[in-house]
């Protein structure tokens, strides 16, 4: 008999488990605040040890952080598989759209992560320190796709910056209105104000370009 239906079971355990997890941080991180929740209170609610919760999670931050650093990973394999003829602004803007689109579920849970982390500055850091990682990741695959060499030429890393900032915007903007704003339309107009910028790089590369002031 087949070993691989037990591991398949094994793994939705685990996936289980993290997610009652996950679901018992946020009910309470939502009711009481970021500071004022123990982890003993989170194992508590999910009905699971605190060595169990370990097993998953290095800290109370990584429960809340998991969702956003799912988010950057999401962006990056976007960016990877659109077709290399298209332009970055595209590439990139769709590439944006995937990690945002989970904010357009129905339910609110994406919503009140999202707001724990832009308002609670320990998670804020956190997130902070994530997107430089996908920073460099998204430096990279442009620099793959365009052919050019991110160690002299400084497109590959603003583009990528631009990109984020655009999402960070985006995602600020949609927890301010508490969900009211539709995160498609706002991904938009984001890059709508980018794409000039994110697409010069072509422009730099066609045969009749001249650098401004020469």
């Amino acid at each position: 008999m087949s070993a691989h239906p037990e591991i398949s079971l094994a793994q939705r355990k685990r996936q289980l488990v993290a997610n009652e997890l996950t679901e018992a941080a946020l009910q309470l991180l939502a009711l009481k605040g970021f500071d004022a929740v123990t982890i003993d209170e989170i194992v508590a609610t999910a009905g699971v040890s605190k060595r169990t919760f370990f097993r998953y999670f290095a800290s109370k931050e990584d429960v809340v952080v998991q969702f956003l650093a799912d988010m950057g990973i999401g962006m990056h394999a976007e960016l990877a598989a659109r077709p290399i003829e298209e332009r970055p602004s595209v590439a990139l803007q769709h590439a944006v759209w995937v990690s945002m689109a989970a904010c357009g579920d129905p339910s609110d849970r994406a919503l009140r992560v999202v707001q724990l982390i832009l308002r609670t500055p320990a998670l804020h850091a956190r997130f902070l320190e994530r997107q430089a990682q996908w920073r460099d990741d998204l430096t990279a695959e442009l620099a793959r796709r365009l052919k050019i060499d991110p160690d002299t030429d400084l497109y590959p890393q603003l583009a990528a910056g631009m990109a984020l900032t655009a999402f960070g915007a985006v995602l600020q903007r949609w927890s301010s209105s508490e969900g009211a704003e539709d995160p498609a339309e706002l991904t938009d107009r984001a890059f709508e104000v980018i794409a000039p910028a994110l697409d010069a790089v072509e422009r730099r590369a066609s045969p009749g370009y001249m650098p401004h002031g020469v």
